[in-house]
């Protein structure tokens, strides 16, 4: 049924917690992380097609396998198609220099 309805393009920033990465083995955090972020956008925008940009691979790899961010505010857009395209948030560095 949810091929046959037209899905709405969706555009909605949200800050995903990564504290449940701390309890996953420290030569693991960054992967889980990028597992937590996908679960994350399936469950909130009804997709389970999600698409990690690099610029945000890049931020939660910045520091290691080890260390990854506790919390990331991220920009999740859906398409027409329903894949969900998942990019780091520009709005608060916007907000920040005014």
């Amino acid at each position: 049924m949810m091929s046959e309805e037209k899905v709405k393009e969706l555009t909605r920033i949200y800050t995903v917690p990564l504290d449940k990465v701390m309890i996953s083995p420290r030569h693991k955090r960054a992967k889980r992380a990028i597992t937590i972020i996908k679960e994350f956008a399936t469950k909130h925008m009804k997709s389970p097609e999600v698409l990690i940009t690099p610029e945000l691979n890049l931020i939660i790899w910045s520091k290691g396998i080890r260390n990854p961010p506790k919390r990331v505010t991220v920009k999740m857009e859906r398409d027409e198609d329903g894949v969900v395209t998942i990019s780091p948030s520009t709005e608060e560095t916007e907000q920040d220099e005014e």
